[in-house]
């Protein structure tokens, strides 16, 4: 999108004021959320720089969507845990993933220190 230089956005975007420039040479941008990436490659970014923030605008010519492997523990793990530390829901699910589901270890890196 940016690639032509679009004249009349460019202008809108000045008298915003912010302060555009595109990215050169990049080579991957990833997008990673709780349950999958993309993975987009050799995208075309511009950079907009308003007062308090910046934003990036990514032009994707082609792109990779990858699912995560989400951890899931049974209620029974994460309530020994919860009660094992004197901990919540988060906090036990944490030390789990932490521990690779080893509920004696997740314990442990709750009540240490």
């Amino acid at each position: 999108m940016m690639r032509g230089q679009n004249r009349g956005m460019r202008r809108s975007i000045n008298k915003m004021g912010m302060d555009m420039n595109e990215m050169q040479d990049v080579q991957e941008v990833i997008i990673r959320t709780s349950k999958k990436e993309i993975i987009i490659n050799k995208p075309s970014v511009t950079e907009m720089k308003a007062k308090e923030s910046i934003i990036f605008m990514v032009d994707a010519g082609d792109y990779e969507e990858r699912e995560l492997e989400v951890p899931t523990f049974s209620e029974g793990d994460i309530q020994m845990v919860r009660q094992a530390a004197d901990v919540d829901e988060a906090k036990a699910i944490s030390a789990l993933t932490d521990a690779k589901g080893n509920i004696a270890q997740a314990i442990l890196l709750l009540t240490a220190g």
